[in-house]
């Protein structure tokens, strides 16, 4: 076997365990509330600081991947989670869960976003990059559907400190098996990109980076930013972020909750939104290889928009049909999104600043998801009901089906400088 398929099947399970922790958040906010007395509007922040620091810090850990190579970024990501979720087992003040919550477990988890993936596809794979980028998207749900229902299940019966110490302990399980595994680069065992044609050049190590990690990833931001793509990906993959972990990761199991479902159940649901978006998503990475990653974009933002603005309506105290077809519809278009925008980065951008930039557009929709958090706790707050906050996502994801269009076919035919592999 190719040691590319060992390294993708460590990157896969790093990638389940961070959905794992993330995907938490929702089944914990009700027991949290009952313990402490905090309001949604507290809870909400922290998880709402969660994500903001989660997308922030991809950019950066794309960069520290690049100078620190993989395996010690990740070990050392598994390690502060570990640390972040143990320590939550003895907090007693709002702003500790902030601090333990929100910005320890959001630097650790958003180290193995996402861009994590997006890196390894880009240097161990040249053929079937975008399966593989798809089967690393469909890691998050698989690790929503693996943790949420006995994350649901420990919160409901022996406590939310046994959910925390499961994720706690996972996390420091997985760290030998990614020393072990987890290699840097082709290059560094001696070997090339799987698909790649091993007579064309011998392998050869990479050379060393010339820049500090923050200074590759500020200097990507401002050759980025004078794109028009960028700017079409950024916005776009902000109210991607909007409409999946920051609505329906954070608030749809209370949410189903105020209309009378129980919490286990929710959470149920929650998860097979996950195996839905298995299937969804590895059949995007199918699709990106084959058909213009533009017009797969229109069709899913389109297709979420219209959705989510039925969900107020289907939201009842048990499970009817109109609200598993839901599930099932929504659940196909979860994180589809990620293979296509993937390839429009390395298109668009090159295949050597592809990863960090596909950082700052994931950090949009890790911002887009910490604002909708907010957002949607503080229209529960004040109204009583999420239905504006539904309608709002649907709206957003139609106006970010519009935009997909506006990007230029090919990688020079765009305003500003081109950013591209030839420049």
């Amino acid at each position: 076997m190719h040691r590319a398929w060992w390294v993708a099947a460590i990157t896969m399970g790093a990638l389940i365990a961070a959905a794992g922790f993330r995907s938490s958040t929702g089944a914990l906010l009700e027991p949290l509330e009952s313990e402490f007395g905090w309001s949604r509007t507290t809870t909400s922040g922290a998880v709402s600081l969660n994500l903001i620091v989660y997308g922030l810090t991809a950019p950066f850990a794309a960069a520290l991947m690049e100078r620190f190579g993989l395996r010690r970024v990740v070990a050392a990501s598994l390690t502060l989670v570990a640390v972040g979720a143990g320590l939550t087992l003895v907090m007693t003040e709002a702003w500790q869960l902030w601090l333990l919550w929100g910005f320890a477990i959001g630097v650790g988890t958003g180290s193995l976003a996402l861009v994590f993936g997006a890196v390894v596809a880009n240097r161990w794979f040249v053929r079937h990059r975008g399966v593989v980028v798809g089967v690393f998207s469909a890691a998050s749900s698989t690790g929503q559907l693996v943790f949420l229902p006995a994350i649901a299940h420990l919160a409901d019966g022996p406590g939310w400190r046994w959910a925390a110490g499961l994720v706690a302990a996972f996390a420091l399980l997985l760290v030998p098996l990614v020393l072990l595994l987890l290699a840097d680069s082709p290059e560094s065992v001696g070997t090339t990109a799987y698909g790649a044609d091993p007579t064309l050049a011998a392998p050869v190590p990479a050379p060393a980076p010339t820049r500090g990690a923050a200074r590759v990833a500020i200097d990507t931001l401002r050759e980025a930013s004078r794109s028009r793509v960028f700017w079409i990906l950024f916005g776009t993959f902000w109210v991607c972020g909007w409409s999946t972990n920051g609505l329906i990761g954070t608030h749809f199991i209370p949410a189903a909750h105020d209309h009378g479902m129980p919490e286990t159940t929710a959470a149920s649901l929650l998860a097979l939104i996950g195996v839905f978006d298995i299937v969804g998503t590895v059949a995007s990475g199918w699709l990106t290889d084959r058909v213009d990653s533009r017009y797969l974009l229109l069709v899913y933002y389109l297709l979420r928009g219209l959705s989510l603005l039925a969900v107020p309506y289907l939201l009842a105290e048990v499970v009817h049909p109109s609200l598993f077809v839901f599930i099932v519809f929504y659940g196909l278009d979860w994180v589809a999104t990620v293979p296509p925008t993937v390839a429009l980065c390395r298109a668009h951008f090159g295949p050597e600043r592809a990863a960090v930039v596909f950082g700052w557009v994931f950090a949009a929709h890790m911002v887009g998801a910490g604002v909708a958090a907010a957002y949607a706790g503080l229209v529960r707050q004040g109204i009583g009901a999420y239905t504006t906050a539904w309608l709002t996502a649907g709206v957003l994801c139609l106006l970010a089906a519009a935009a997909v269009l506006l990007i230029p076919a090919r990688a020079g035919d765009q305003e500003g400088t081109a950013v591209s592999g030839s420049t």
